[in-house]
């Protein structure tokens, strides 16, 4: 690993750990046969792009019900995002009724989905989207008003195949002090054993490195703790997230959680730096927002398809930072079809110039670079050779596609 510029403490404290970790699964040695084959059978053929969507938690957290996510749908469709990608409604906490039944499974709450998560689901189909929903690894969920799946797993996971759930976020409160290691696999088996592909979100906080492991357990991993809606919590999750950036691929991402545009909490400038540092990054685009009262400015942050373009590039391989030096960051990655995604980012609060060399991108210095704009949407007339020049504002960032040309 080539490391350019300057290293803060931040990124060394990050840093170790891993390579403590690494080095450790270095000496296991070779993967056995049987584990090979065992992770060939946790194949479920689900986010071979990162998936998009919706999730409760970030704008409503517990104060949801049937109707509101209904209404959700719906707006998913009406607005056209569904036809852009987002197609996962998903349910987070606070959803079910604190016991379980008398035969121990699952119950939606009668106050608040009357009709049942099956019924929602069929809804939620009907309008050609797909339904997620959230349970835990441990005794309750977070929120502590419903049960967790920890000794429930095979019993919840046919609960949910039988309700038609794609999508299952998988906390991490309240467990038994054991290893996420040794529990969330217990669900991975009994999803495999369901009887439906349901995308497995693991959400263990980044808590034990998951983005080692995650591969053979789930199709992405929460790499970071909770975001927020603020400059400097989106940021530092982008940061987290990007020392795991060499283990994302189709069937496993890293996620940083969930997005925040739309919140109110940033500028405009400060959620197009959001949206795209989660685009290049291979990130799951799950908007936070009420989406049935969306502002023209966030709806053309969230639906810029060139931008969602690069996020769902079919190459899958997520875009790292090159150059830091101060508050002046260079973002880039390869994409399919021979072009690159480079991301400037003006992290300071006052402009700034920023020049970008091909050394950093993975571009042979001779090249002649066409570059794309992808929030001007406009081809530049310049060609480049070498480098590219941005003067930026604070807090704001350019995000461009390159293509060699000769």
């Amino acid at each position: 690993m080539e490391i350019r510029g300057k290293l803060d403490t931040s990124q060394v404290k990050l840093i170790w750990p891993w390579c403590l970790l690494l080095s450790s699964f270095m000496v296991m040695g070779a993967v056995s046969d049987k584990e090979q084959l065992r992770r060939n059978l946790l194949a479920n053929g689900l986010g071979l792009t990162p998936p998009m969507g919706w999730n409760s938690w970030n704008h409503y957290s517990c104060n949801i019900d049937e109707k509101m996510i209904k209404e959700t749908a719906d707006a998913l469709v009406s607005t056209g995002l569904s036809k852009l990608g987002y197609t996962y409604v998903n349910i987070d906490d606070c959803w079910a009724e604190i016991a379980r039944d008398s035969k121990g499974r699952l119950m939606s709450k009668n106050s608040t989905f009357p009709s049942g998560i099956k019924a929602l689901a069929d809804y939620v189909h009907s309008k050609g989207l797909k339904l997620g929903i959230y349970t835990d690894a441990g005794y309750f969920t977070c929120s502590k008003t419903m049960p967790g799946s920890l000794g429930h797993e095979e019993q919840d996971a046919k609960t949910f195949a039988s309700w038609g759930i794609d999508y299952l976020k998988y906390d991490n409160c309240f467990n038994d002090g054991s290893r996420p290691t040794d529990r969330y696999p217990v669900m991975t088996r009994a999803l495999m054993k369901a009887g439906r592909p349901i995308f497995f979100s693991l959400c263990e906080w980044g808590d034990l490195h998951p983005a080692l492991w995650g591969f053979k357990v789930g199709n992405s991993w929460r790499t970071t703790n909770d975001i927020s809606d603020t400059w400097d919590s989106m940021m530092s999750r982008a940061d987290t997230n990007e020392v795991y950036a060499e283990f994302a691929r189709p069937g496993g991402w890293n996620d940083p959680d969930m997005l925040e545009v739309g919140n109110g909490g940033m500028t405009k400038d400060e959620y197009i730096v959001h949206f795209s540092l989660w685009a290049i990054s291979k990130a799951p685009l799950l908007l936070g927002c009420d989406v049935t009262n969306m502002t023209k400015e966030t709806m053309e942050i969230v639906a810029n398809k060139e931008v969602i373009a690069i996020n769902q590039d079919s190459l899958g391989v997520q875009a790292k930072k090159t150059r830091s030096e101060g508050d002046q960051q260079i973002w880039a990655g390869p994409l399919s079809d021979y072009r690159f995604v480079l991301l400037l980012v003006n992290r300071g609060p006052i402009k700034y110039t920023v020049t970008a060399y091909w050394d950093d991108i993975g571009i042979p210095p001779k090249s002649i670079v066409e570059a794309r704009d992808l929030w001007e949407h406009k081809t530049l007339k310049t060609r480049f050779r070498g480098n590219i020049t941005a003067t930026m504002d604070g807090h704001s960032c350019k995000l461009y596609v390159l293509k060699p040309i000769s």
